[in-house]
């Protein structure tokens, strides 16, 4: 088959790679329909994370299940399925709690490489979700958003206790953060503060339900968002990026007995401890228990309640991967579909 492997920062190439097979009783093997490139490959990309040694890439899928394991029962050939960036079996006691990204027998879905024609899904029955019916064209990205990027920053505006009455302010505008949007408007939110300084993100965050919009980052970003909330802060804040300062923005825009949801990958990040003793926000995140809102987003999404496959603009066949990296890092695109 034809996958993504990255060889080095800025080194990625499409070529040919071992088809899987079933190697556990708890496997499947789906053909994918779509896939796409996260927020998070850029940090190998840039080299702020270590590439070893060639790496596949990818987490983010949806397709048909071609072939399955002799101990699944939930998905069958044919099936066409979502599943999590992190494979678990759903019934261990943290998979009960709702925290299925930190399963007792996870598989992060990263090491195994969703950019490709072929995957095998370790621990089928608790990662994949079948659709109620075959989706159109149309649905695929909104499905294949939900398998990331939509639950992540569904998890986020969740743990950040985005809800009816409630003002809350998104930073960071990549995918998840848009999508923070996007999950804070339909659970309810009244006013919604996305933190954007690109005209073209700006105008989907809109579109999302972002009902004002800060420019400014770092301390002139908190104060605006003080500003706008009579000095006290947001009621629920979702940190969408990962870095030092996002975290700082995120909690410094918080009032006190507010929520902060993080879901950006954290790289570097030291909390003060006198600030944040002193700050009484509550802070919940962390790799999204995508597995959790799965059903529901599917459900919303095919009966035309959802549509955050707005969120990929740009389209590109597998074998121009490479390209979609770079117009990603450059920030010609906010996030990328790649087709077969």
């Amino acid at each position: 088959m034809r996958g993504v492997v990255m060889h080095a920062p800025g080194d990625v190439r499409v070529e040919e790679r071992e088809d899987p097979t079933i190697l556990e009783p708890t496997d499947a093997v789906i053909r994918l329909s779509a896939t796409c490139i996260c927020g998070s490959d850029l940090w190998p990309y840039r080299g702020i994370e270590a590439v070893t040694r060639p790496s596949p890439m990818g987490h983010e899928y949806v397709g048909v299940v071609e072939q399955v394991g002799d101990a699944v029962r939930t998905v069958k050939a044919g099936d066409f399925v979502v599943g999590s960036f992190v494979a678990s079996d759903n019934t261990c006691e943290i998979c009960r709690a709702g925290y299925q990204s930190r399963c007792v027998h996870s598989v992060m879905m990263g090491g195994i490489g969703s950019q490709a024609e072929l995957l095998r899904v370790p621990l089928a029955d608790g990662t994949l979700v079948a659709t109620p019916r075959t989706p159109t064209d149309a649905e695929l990205p909104s499905l294949l958003a939900a398998s990331d990027v939509l639950g992540t920053g569904w998890f986020a505006a969740v743990a950040a206790e985005a809800g009816p009455g409630k003002t809350v302010a998104v930073v960071g505008d990549g995918a998840v953060g848009l999508l923070g949007v996007f999950a804070a408007k339909h659970l309810g939110a009244e006013r919604i503060i996305a933190m954007s300084r690109h005209p073209s993100r700006q105008e989907l965050a809109r579109r999302f339900g972002a009902t004002d919009i800060v420019t400014e980052r770092g301390a002139a970003g908190v104060a605006a968002v003080k500003e706008l909330t009579g000095g006290l802060g947001a009621h629920s804040v979702i940190e969408a990026v990962g870095t030092q300062e996002s975290m700082m923005q995120a909690i410094r825009s918080t009032r006190p007995g507010g929520h902060v949801g993080y879901v950006g990958v954290a790289h570097d990040v030291e909390l003060p401890g006198p600030e944040l003793f002193f700050a009484e926000v509550h802070l919940l995140g962390g790799p999204a228990p995508v597995r959790r809102f799965l059903p529901e987003l599917i459900d919303l999404i095919m009966a035309g309640d959802l549509e955050p496959g707005a969120v990929f603009d740009l389209t590109l066949p597998l074998e121009q991967a490479a390209e979609g990296y770079r117009a990603m890092d450059e920030r010609r695109a906010t996030k990328v579909l790649l087709t077969f």
